[in-house]
């Protein structure tokens, strides 16, 4: 189905056609991103993340994508919120958000992405996704989130958000 409109997309009957994961490291004021070599988003910063594979729950896939991404394993992970992406073509994906506090191992870059430490109170919102401007304040400031985005490709035309308790 396509979407011109964000108030025509049936949320509450809504059903992804992908499901992924992000996950952001928190450290020292910082938030270590990725910039992102290949796949949906290319060339735009991020966090480490990707698609749930079968039978696979959201934090193993957190912590399997940021493995893979940048080499290193996540630590003191928590849920931040859920975030629900419909794009006018059809596409949609349901996006698991994770934060944690440390790791082990040194991040490094790989085929996927390169990673990027990035101050909190200066994000470098240009080069990521227009959404992030929506949600990221709220991860920043350790609050729950559930959102809602339309998107026809890079452009982002409607969004709500819920925080949760």
């Amino acid at each position: 189905m396509r979407y011109a409109r964000f108030h025509e997309v049936d949320w509450a009957h809504w059903t992804p056609v992908e499901r992924a994961t992000l996950l952001f490291v928190l450290r020292d004021g910082q938030i270590l991103l990725i910039h992102k070599k290949r796949g949906l988003g290319v060339g735009k910063l991020n966090g480490p993340g990707g698609r749930l594979e079968p039978g696979e729950t959201p934090l193993a896939a957190a912590l399997r994508e940021t493995q893979e991404e940048i080499c290193i394993t996540p630590t003191g992970v928590a849920v931040a919120g859920e975030l629900l992406f419909q794009f006018v073509d059809g596409f949609s994906i349901h996006g698991y958000v994770f934060t944690a506090t440390g790791f082990e191992g040194e991040p490094r870059e790989t085929a996927e992405a390169i990673p990027v430490w990035a101050p909190t109170d200066a994000l470098p919102y240009h080069r990521m996704w227009a959404d992030d401007r929506v949600w990221m304040p709220l991860l920043l400031q350790g609050k729950k989130f559930n959102a809602r985005f339309l998107f026809d490709g890079d452009l982002l035309l409607g969004c709500d958000v819920d925080l949760l308790v």
